[in-house]
């Protein structure tokens, strides 16, 4: 993987996109290399918990234009970069049954942005600033920011944000609950390590029927929600993990996740 960084310590898998120079935008390689990572932390079983961030000043401005006008300037349009890598990507992040922390260190942008929403839970450095950029490029939005955003802010605000085209600055995304903290940017790599750490250390099992669970109920009836449920409850019943918890609140101890 050259432009995306992998490493894994304490159960949490660190992916950094790394194409600096360019604010982390998306070539082809710089996709195929994050989808890999995302692969390699879904399957890994030491890996329970992953942090996404970004090198240098930015977390992710989106596509790399260069390579997009040459692909228009041949005639190859999008490419069919949005169904070969962007939805591949986004789908990973959101059926990995683990959860994902993204540390959005500066700008996010277009499917930049999109990245961060798909991820469970934000946490943003002062200096982060999100914009859509769709709409001032004379494009729909991709990589699920039709989905995620609305999910996050509600349908009039995502509508505002995906139409207008205007950044917001990382108190605002706090606001809007975009973000669930801001850092500054100097303790930014400490807090979003901590937090994914405290989660690799938590119910593996149970924050993927979590995540299963969340992602169901945003399109299902209630009735539909409650059998869900009621499954993934009999499934986390089973782990070892529920067992030893019970256990350990019973004797009034801490309890120690195993992630199974």
């Amino acid at each position: 993987m050259n432009d995306v960084l992998y490493s894994v310590d304490e159960a949490v898998a660190t992916i950094t996109l790394d194409r600096p120079e360019a604010m982390n935008s998306l070539t082809v390689r710089a996709k195929t290399d994050l989808l890999e990572a995302l692969t390699s932390a879904a399957q890994a079983y030491a890996v329970r918990a992953v942090l996404l961030t970004g090198a240098g000043r930015a977390f992710c401005a989106g596509q790399d234009l260069t390579e997009h006008a040459a692909n228009l300037e041949a005639g190859r349009g999008l490419n069919d970069t949005v169904r070969t890598h962007y939805n591949p990507i986004i789908r990973a992040i959101t059926e990995m049954g683990k959860p994902v922390v993204a540390a959005v260190n500066g700008v996010a942008a277009g499917a930049g942005a999109s990245l961060a929403f798909a991820c469970d839970l934000r946490i943003a450095s002062d200096r982060a600033k999100f914009t859509m950029a769709f709409t001032g490029i004379g494009l729909a939005p991709d990589s699920g920011a039709s989905w995620t955003l609305q999910r996050l802010v509600g349908p009039a605000r995502a509508a505002e944000l995906l139409l207008l085209n205007e950044p917001i600055d990382a108190a605002r995304a706090l606001e809007l609950g975009i973000v669930s903290k801001v850092v500054s940017a100097e303790d930014l790599a400490a807090e979003a390590r901590a937090l994914a750490v405290r989660l690799a250390q938590g119910p593996t099992s149970a924050y993927a029927a979590t995540k299963q669970a969340l992602a169901s109920a945003a399109g299902s009836t209630l009735n539909e929600a409650l059998e869900l449920e009621a499954d993934l409850q009999d499934a986390c019943a089973k782990t070892g993990d529920h067992l030893n918890a019970t256990r350990a609140f019973l004797s009034k101890e801490r309890p120690v996740f195993q992630g199974r």
